[in-house]
């Protein structure tokens, strides 16, 4: 069971000593207790007190990392059922999935085409999280050698014991999951995952039988375990995710207190694959093996993840600043927009691709959009004029020509006034009619 912040404050030393970078032991026991710190932090807590704290200060969430030459994917660690109560801290990741039925040269092609993705959203790059080789009557080996030929990437293997026991002493480049164990074979499974210190995944059917297994293993000497729930329908994978999840979170209950793998590649069509798979970002899967990479779904689903498990406190967003779009000449138009990295891209996205020249003034609204930063008071006439002022923005123009957003229209005869000399215009409401606006009103 959890303990309460009083009882782990009670364990501690009770010293105040600030060494664990908390100003009283008490608040660094609220902390453990929330789960948002990590024991060791207290450098003279006693062996006795530190055993019996060990259970109230691991995570609820097993933190897993799979590794391969320097690569590496790091799932579980959560600690909130809903984004909005804190944060998500580990990203689902997105694997493809090969057969060792397929040729040598199809697999070196699928597996480069993931590992060269690379896509770039508001500045950030993204792309996929590793491969899943499974056993499908053919080679093993070889499929797993192939995938080595042309890629580092975090492994997954699924397949029978006796392939798994050739394979893994020739892969000494870092930590992966095997699969599955299950109510036949978990003894042996468990053996093998210890001796080369791997991640099993537990398939079964039912709750009761995954915490019956989950168990065992964990008895057995092996401490990182992923739950592989059977179910693959969008309503059983659901309830299977959102079960264990619940109970590990809500109730402290270890044996379900591990990362999910899911398998939307089993699917019978691809559409269908791709709405698992989004589903499963949404509701707690942490490695999400698919059959398809296709750019076409490979984007959006790493756009959906990305907002998902962006701090919701904390909106992604760019440096405050001058920035120059087409080098821009003294002569050319400013544009002003707000730091939120959505808004700031598709404006500076836009006029980037007409060509034109322009500078463009992001001011710092604390990573809001523009009517949301207006409406929250960040983004106003004297915010604007003093980061006109800031900028030396006047020292790289001679035509002191602003350009507000139009959902802010209001702040255009304020502006005015606390810039004395600039002219203030207007512009449009969205980004993708910022062209046509600087083409046939601002050349005017």
């Amino acid at each position: 069971m959890a303990l309460s912040g009083i009882q782990i404050y009670k364990l501690l030393p009770q010293t105040n000593c600030k060494d664990c970078g908390f100003p009283t032991c008490l608040a660094f026991a609220m902390k453990l207790a929330a789960k948002q710190v990590e024991l060791s932090l207290c450098p003279h807590v006693s062996e006795e007190s530190a055993a019996e704290l060990s259970e109230a200060s691991a995570p609820p969430v097993r933190p897993i990392t799979l590794s391969a030459n320097g690569n590496e994917f790091k799932a579980g660690n959560e600690i909130v059922l809903f984004r909005h109560e804190k944060k998500f801290f580990s990203p689902a990741g997105l694997f493809l999935r090969v057969y060792d039925s397929e040729s040598t040269d199809s697999i070196r092609k699928k597996v480069s085409a993931v590992a060269g993705y690379k896509v770039d959203y508001v500045g950030i790059e993204l792309s996929w999280d590793g491969i899943a080789v499974q056993a499908d009557g053919g080679n093993f080996a070889a499929a797993v050698s192939a995938v080595r030929d042309v890629s580092h990437l975090p492994l997954i293997l699924i397949a029978p014991l006796q392939d798994l026991q050739q394979v893994l002493p020739q892969l000494d480049d870092g930590k992966l999951l095997i699969g599955y164990a299950n109510a036949e074979n978990w003894q042996e499974m468990a053996a093998l995952a210890k001796e080369h210190k791997t991640a099993l995944a537990v398939q079964a059917n039912t709750i009761d039988e995954m915490v019956d297994l989950s168990e065992k293993i964990n008895q057995a000497g092996v401490a990182d375990v992923v739950l592989a729930p059977s179910q693959r329908s969008l309503i059983g994978s659901l309830t299977a995710n959102t079960t264990a999840r619940r109970l590990a979170l809500k109730k402290t209950f270890r044996p379900l207190g591990y990362p999910i793998l899911n398998i939307p590649g089993d699917a019978p069509t691809a559409e269908m694959e791709t709405i698992l798979a989004a589903q499963a970002i949404g509701k707690y899967g942490s490695f999400i093996v698919l059959d398809h990479f296709q750019p076409e779904t490979a984007y959006p689903l790493l756009v959906l993840r990305q907002n998902i498990y962006t701090d919701p406190q904390k909106p992604i967003q760019v440096q405050p600043g001058l920035y120059e779009i087409n080098n821009p000449g003294p002569d050319a138009p400013v544009l002003v927009t707000t730091n939120f990295s959505i808004t700031y891209f598709s404006v500076a996205n836009e006029v980037e691709s007409a060509g034109l020249p322009a500078w463009l003034l992001v001011t710092d609204s604390e990573g809001m959009s523009v009517l949301t930063a207006w409406a929250a008071g960040k983004f106003d006439s004297e915010r604007i004029a003093k980061d006109v002022k800031l900028f030396d923005v006047a020292g790289k123009v001679n035509k002191k020509l602003l350009v507000l957003p139009g959902h802010v229209a209001v702040l255009s005869g304020e502006t005015e006034e606390e810039l004395p000399g600039w002219e203030v215009r207007v512009g449009p409401r969205e980004a993708v009619d910022l062209p046509a606006f600087m083409k046939q009103v601002l050349a005017q």
